[in-house]
């Protein structure tokens, strides 16, 4: 019978001691490494408390408010934006409205309305507080007479579009809007051109229109995608404007707007006031093409844009 020397039961650690001070230490190893990373282990984390059904989506964790957001002026400013910005962006709108109708009593032409409707997006766009940036201006002056096609973000494109395009044009629009009171009056009286798209023969009988518009001289713009893009990305475009240039054999122009969307997104009503930007593209040439390449066409408008849209967009 042996007997333990009592100096070692006090300073020598058992085997449950032992136990415990290595699992002490592999805890606090584990609080220093979260499994991911450099210095964690390979495998997959999962969270305990969210199923892979309840886990958010992409779209969701995109759309989730930022800090940004969440400051206290971010809350307040779109109540500002409902009870002061939107009534001006309204009373505008309506009294340039009045005197548009008023100037199409007598103007067929469309000239004075389109001047009108200058003035009236410049207003619009002091009112937002969004100064815009037109990049690459001197190609606008290459050719008189062209189709310029743009991608669609928001409501305020067609402002920003007036506001800086320094000649008078015409533009290409859905035929349900001249059924709406004042705005169908303003684009009858204008000369813009309805989009008929019923069926494929009152379709082309539209781009027809918009090509007898270019053979008398106005430049016509429009919106390849047609309709705001909800997700502020490119959407596939169709080859009206393609149509048309080849038609006429003119030139077809890209132009990129950037920052529309965040300004006045497609879900929203609130204003997010913030610099603006169009970037004119170098003109695409149609000389000895025919319709058949309108799809061809079509889709090296679409690269050109979502490559620029993607190099100016922050």
């Amino acid at each position: 019978m042996t007997t333990e020397d009592p100096r070692n039961s006090i300073n020598s650690p058992s085997a449950e001691d032992t136990r415990s001070s290595q699992d002490s230490r592999h805890l606090d190893r584990s609080e220093e490494n979260d499994g991911i990373g450099e210095n964690g282990s390979e495998a997959e984390w999962r969270d305990p408390c969210i199923s892979p059904e309840s886990a958010p989506t992409p779209e969701e964790v995109q759309s989730a408010p930022t800090r940004e957001d969440q400051r206290p002026s971010s809350r307040i400013f779109p109540w500002l934006t409902y009870l002061l910005l939107l009534p001006l962006v309204a009373l505008a709108t309506i009294a340039f409205g009045c005197v548009s109708l008023i100037a199409g009593l007598w103007d067929k032409s469309g000239r004075q309305q389109h001047a009108i409707a200058h003035v009236w997006a410049r207003v619009l766009l002091l009112i937002s507080l969004s100064p815009v940036t037109l990049i690459g201006a001197e190609k606008l002056h290459e050719h008189e007479t062209a189709v310029y096609a743009s991608n669609h973000l928001s409501y305020f494109d067609t402002p920003v579009l007036f506001a800086k395009l320094p000649f008078q044009f015409r533009i290409l629009a859905k035929q349900a809007l001249w059924k709406v009171p004042f705005i169908g009056w303003y684009l009858h009286r204008s000369g813009q051109v309805p989009v008929d798209q019923s069926g494929v023969r009152s379709a082309i009988a539209s781009l027809n229109r918009g090509v007898a518009t270019l053979k008398a001289g106005l430049p016509l713009v429009l919106f390849p995608e047609g309709g705001r893009a909800a997700s502020g990305q490119t959407q596939p475009f169709v080859s009206g404007a393609a149509y048309m240039a080849i038609k006429a054999q003119l030139p077809l122009i890209p132009l990129t707007l950037v920052g529309t969307y965040e300004l006045l997104p497609i879900h929203t009503y609130h204003l997010r006031p913030r610099p603006l930007a169009i970037i004119v593209g170098d003109p695409i040439p149609t000389a000895g093409l025919t319709t058949r390449d309108a799809d061809a066409l079509t889709q090296r408008l679409r690269e050109v844009i979502t490559t620029t849209y993607m190099q100016h967009h922050r």
